[in-house]
C-alpha cells in the first residue's frame, strides 16, 4: 500500500484497494480517477478511467441509490458513483447511466483519506457544478408521472451530488413563467423543469424575459440584441453546460415568442393545428394528423426574406455534426462575445450586426413548408434530424424552404428524414444558414400590408412600438387564425379531395409545439442565449480516442 498527496495543481493519491475479492491499484491524479486490476503476479489487467468531473458523489460504506436507497455502514468501505456510458443501438452516440463501484480499504484511516481527497477533487475540478436549483414540476404533463419521476429518480441524484433544491409543483399554465419573471431568484444556480415541451417553453420565456428586464432591454424589439441568461436550464448535475442558440419570433400584435428547435409554417403548422383536434388520441395524434395533412396536399404562397450567415465556418450541406467539443460552436463563442470578460460587452457586442453585415435575400413563391431550426432536431423517427449539420451554439439557424411539388415528391422528402439520404438533394428543396428571416404574404394575397418591426435592409422602422404590445394568450394552442380565416380552393391536385374540399388560404406557425395564430413574422437568432445542464452529443469513436489519449498522458505523468 502506498499513499501520497501533493499540494499543487495536481491532487495525487495512490493505494491498493479491493473490489470484492479482487485487488486493484487505484490512482487519483490530476483530473482523473482510475483503478487497475492486479493479479497475483502483479500484472496489470483492465483499467477503468473516470474524469473527476464525471464523479457524481462518494459515500461512506456500501451504498446503493437506485432503484432504492440501501446503506451498509462499514468501517473500511466507500462507494463511488460516476457516469457510465453504454452504446446506443443503431446509432454512433452513447447513453449515460449511473455507475457505482464499492471499494474496500486495508484500514479506516485510508478509507477516510480517499473520501476526503475525492470530495476535494470534486470541488476543485468541478467548479461549475450547481449548489442550489429551482425545480418546477408539472403534475399534469405527459402521463401525469412528473412528481413520481422527480422523487424516485432525480431527487436521489441531486442528494448524492450535494445539490439542494426548492421544488414547486405547478397548478396552472404559465405559473413557472410568472414565478421567474417576478420572484427573487437570488441564490439559485439554475432552473430544472420536470414536464414536457410546455414546461420547458415557460421556463425559457421566463428566464429570457427576466434577464432582459434586469438589463433594461425590451425583448419585444427585434432590433435589440438580447443578453444571455446567467441561470442554466436542465436537470443533469454533470458539472458541464451546453450553450444554446434561441430564435426570437416577433409579430406586431403579440409578445415575443422563443424557439430552440423547430419553427415551421405550412406542413408542420398544419400538423400541429390538426393534432389539437385529437388530443384524446395521445401521441398517436401526430402520426394521424401528419397523414391527414399530407393527403390534403396543401401549399401556401408567401415571400421569404433572409439574412445569410457567414459560410466560412460552416454551411448546412458540409456533412459535419455538432458533437461534444464542437469546433464551430467554440469558434463562434469568440466571434459572438469577443470581450467576454466585460459584462457590458456581452449585452452590446453585436447590437448592429443585422444592419451592418450581410444582405437580405428574397424568395417568393408557393411553399409546402417553411421552417427554421437552431439544432439538428434529431429524434427516434428522424435519426439525423431536420438539418443534420445544424449547430447548437453558432448564432445561426438553418432555413429550409420546400417549394410546391407533387405529392409523391414531397413524400420522398419526408421519407428521407427517416434514413441517411440527403433530404436537401431535391430540386424543390433549398436550405440556407441564416441569422434572421422574415415571412409575409405576397402582394396579391394581402395588398397594402406593412410589416412593423424591421425593414429588409435590417433597420428598425420608426413607427415600431414593440414594447407596448398587449399579450396574446396562445397557451391553449386552440385558437384559429386571427389574421385571415378566408378559405380558398387550392390548385387542382390528385389527393386533395380525399381529405377536404377547401383549404385555408394561410397556415399557422408551429413554434416548438405551440401554435402562433398569425402568418407574418420576423425571426432573429440570438447566439448562445441560454445554457443547459448538458453536454453535446458524444461520438463513440471520438470518445474512445479521447480515452486512449488520456491513458497515454497518464502513463507519461507516472513515468515522470
Amino acid at each position: 500500500m502506498r499513499a501520497s498527496f501533493q499540494m499543487d495543481t495536481d491532487l495525487r493519491l495512490e493505494s491498493t484497494l479491493w473490489i470484492r475479492s479482487r485487488r486493484y491499484r487505484a490512482v487519483l491524479t490530476g483530473w482523473h480517477f482510475n483503478w487497475t486490476e492486479v493479479d497475483k503476479k502483479n500484472r496489470h489487467k483492465k483499467t477503468i478511467w473516470v474524469p473527476v468531473s464525471e464523479v457524481v458523489g462518494v459515500k461512506e460504506g456500501r451504498v446503493q441509490i437506485l432503484p432504492h436507497k440501501l446503506v451498509e455502514d462499514t468501517d473500511k468501505d466507500f462507494t463511488v458513483f460516476y457516469i457510465k456510458r453504454c452504446s446506443r443501438a443503431g446509432s454512433s452516440g452513447v447513453l449515460w447511466r449511473l455507475g457505482q463501484t464499492q471499494f474496500t480499504c486495508p484500514s479506516r484511516v485510508l478509507r477516510d483519506q480517499w473520501i476526503k481527497h475525492l470530495q476535494t477533487a470534486l470541488k476543485t475540478h468541478s467548479p461549475l457544478r450547481p449548489n442550489h436549483l429551482l425545480v418546477f414540476i408539472n403534475p399534469f404533463g405527459g402521463k401525469k408521472k412528473g412528481q413520481q419521476i422527480y422523487h424516485s429518480l432525480v431527487a436521489p441524484l441531486f442528494e448524492l451530488a450535494g445539490i439542494s433544491s426548492h421544488v414547486i409543483v405547478t397548478q396552472r399554465a404559465n405559473q413557472a413563467r410568472d414565478y421567474l419573471l417576478k420572484k427573487d431568484l437570488t441564490g439559485f444556480d439554475g432552473v430544472v423543469c420536470v414536464g414536457g415541451d410546455g414546461m420547458f417553453s415557460e421556463i425559457l420565456h421566463g428566464l429570457i424575459g427576466r434577464t432582459q428586464q434586469e438589463a433594461g432591454l425590451c425583448e419585444n424589439d427585434p432590433t435589440v440584441t438580447l443578453q444571455p441568461c446567467h441561470l442554466h436550464i436542465g436537470i443533469i448535475p454533470a458539472g458541464d453546460s451546453q450553450p444554446l442558440d434561441v430564435a426570437a419570433v416577433h409579430h406586431p400584435s403579440s409578445q415575443v415568442h422563443y424557439s430552440v428547435s423547430l419553427l415551421g409554417y405550412g406542413f408542420y403548422g398544419d400538423v400541429l393545428a390538426q393534432s389539437e383536434k385529437h388530443r384524446w388520441m395521445g401521441p398517436l395524434r401526430y402520426d394521424y394528423s401528419g397523414a391527414v395533412v399530407y393527403l390534403s396536399n396543401r401549399s401556401y404562397t408567401g415571400m421569404v426574406q433572409y439574412l445569410q450567415a457567414d459560410t466560412l465556418l460552416s454551411n448546412p450541406r458540409d456533412q459535419t455534426r455538432c458533437l461534444a467539443g464542437c469546433n464551430v460552436c467554440s469558434r463562434s463563442t469568440e466571434r459572438l462575445f469577443p470581450h467576454i470578460g466585460d459584462s457590458a460587452s456581452v449585452c452590446s457586442s453585436h447590437l448592429n450586426h443585422l444592419s451592418s453585415k450581410g444582405k437580405w435575400v428574397s424568395v417568393k413563391g408557393r411553399f409546402k413548408c417553411v421552417s427554421l431550426t437552431c439544432m439538428s432536431s434529431s429524434c427516434p423517427k428522424s435519426p439525423l434530424g431536420l438539418s443534420p449539420s445544424a449547430h447548437l451554439a453558432d448564432g445561426t439557424g438553418d432555413l429550409i424552404l420546400v417549394r410546391d411539388t407533387d405529392p409523391l415528391s414531397f413524400l420522398k422528402f419526408l421519407y428521407r428524414h427517416t434514413n441517411s439520404d440527403d433530404q436537401f438533394d431535391l430540386p424543390f428543396v433549398e436550405v440556407h444558414r441564416v441569422k434572421a428571416f422574415r415571412f409575409f404574404l405576397s402582394s396579391e394575397e394581402d395588398e397594402g400590408y406593412q410589416e412593423v418591426g424591421m425593414s429588409p435592409s435590417g433597420e428598425a422602422q420608426k413607427d415600431t412600438k414593440a414594447c407596448s404590445v398587449e399579450p396574446v394568450n396562445t397557451s391553449g394552442s386552440q385558437q384559429h387564425l386571427v389574421e385571415n380565416n378566408v378559405e380558398k380552393k387550392s390548385p387542382t391536385s390528385t389527393l386533395c379531395g380525399l381529405c377536404c374540399r377547401k383549404t385555408p388560404a394561410v397556415s399557422v406557425w408551429n413554434c416548438d409545439g405551440e401554435i402562433l395564430p398569425y402568418t407574418e413574422i420576423l425571426c432573429r437568432v440570438h447566439g448562445q442565449l441560454v445554457r443547459l445542464y448538458a453536454r453535446g452529443i458524444e461520438d463513440e469513436t471520438a470518445l474512445q480516442n479521447g480515452i486512449e489519449e488520456r491513458k497515454a498522458s497518464e502513463r507519461r505523468y507516472i513515468l515522470d
